[in-house]
């Protein structure tokens, strides 16, 4: 099977090496120097170095020559970039008319509060059949073949059983799902919760303050995932606890690390200008915030993070605000 995977950072470099186990794969990136350097390396030296290309990937900086490899009915396009980069891409793949696209990204667009896979069908229209690849992963694991479960989200039953033949196996496991809102509402607000697990670990709050965020954490997901029609079955898989469970006690999440350094009172600029990667729960977070308001749902731990983010509150401010809020019914 042909696949090209549009973004070339640490998440598309782990799956199209993953992908290319099994299919001809062409990795696209937008800087044709970078691009040329990993070609000769074999290797993407800046953000998941120290592992070597598989023999079938292939990279390019041309976009024209990542779609033509994808012309066949029977191919896959992936989309690797941040959310932020998800409506532009699509909008640049638009002329070539993809037949079946995915994406790795996670989160909710900044502005429109929309979730991936209705930025797609804004831009693509019904002409191509979409999906989402989710789960709990972290890219340098991926890369070293240890093993992981994904989710394939799609209302395709046939498109979850391309994207299960061309990365299933080995010690990749791929589930399928069809429900992307479920899938995405899971990957999107745990990355949030990361942020605020990682303030509470930063200050020394201890195992159980860290549990008890996690677990509140999951209701707010379970709130939000249902009021846009997402299954609550859906959040308690891997796209929901499971990823939730990463990437808050992970020492390789950058949502994370976000909030470890905001423990340290750094600032916002400073940790992102330090991380050098994107951390998508801080751009997440004002879009959630936003949302939950329109939807009318309870979301305090996630209006913190926001909080502190972007309204100036200091990280302690922000844990003595969570334990201040009045006690309630903890189902309801």
């Amino acid at each position: 099977m042909n696949i090209s995977v549009l973004g070339a950072g640490a998440w598309g470099t782990a799956v199209a090496m993953a992908l290319a186990a099994k299919n001809e794969v062409l990795m696209w990136g937008r800087n044709a120097d970078a691009i040329a350097h990993m070609q000769a390396r074999r290797e993407n030296t800046t953000y998941l170095p120290g592992f070597s290309f598989p023999e079938h990937l292939q990279l390019t900086p041309d976009f024209a020559t990542a779609m033509a490899h994808i012309a066949a009915p029977d191919s896959l396009l992936v989309i690797a970039t941040s959310v932020s980069g998800l409506r532009p891409t699509l909008q640049a793949c638009v002329p070539y008319q993809p037949g079946r696209v995915i994406w790795l990204c996670k989160g909710f667009e900044e502005g429109s509060q929309l979730l991936p896979h209705q930025v797609a069908r804004e831009v693509l229209g019904t002409s191509a059949t979409i999906g989402a690849l989710s789960g709990p992963s972290f890219a340098q694991e991926v890369a070293k073949g240890l093993p992981c479960a994904l989710t394939i989200a799609s209302t395709s039953t046939a498109l979850c059983q391309q994207v299960v033949q061309a990365l299933h196996g080995n010690a990749v496991r791929v589930y399928s799902s069809d429900d992307l809102v479920g899938v995405e509402v899971g990957g999107a607000v745990k990355n949030i919760l990361a942020i605020a697990t990682g303030v509470a670990d930063g200050l020394g709050l201890g195992l159980n303050a860290r549990a008890a965020l996690m677990t509140r954490g999951l209701a707010e997901i379970s709130r939000l995932g249902s009021a846009l029609g997402g299954k609550a079955e859906t959040l308690m898989g891997l796209t929901g606890l499971g990823d939730l469970i990463l990437t808050c006690t992970g020492d390789l999440s950058r949502n994370r690390k976000v909030g470890l350094a905001l423990a340290q009172g750094k600032s916002l600029e400073t940790i992102i200008q330090e991380l050098g990667h994107v951390a998508e729960g801080v751009r997440c977070a004002k879009a959630v915030r936003t949302l939950a308001q329109q939807q009318g749902v309870d979301m305090p731990i996630a209006d913190a993070v926001a909080s502190v983010l972007f309204d100036g509150i200091s990280a302690q401010e922000m844990i003595t605000r969570l334990l201040a809020r009045d006690a309630k019914q903890e189902i309801h």
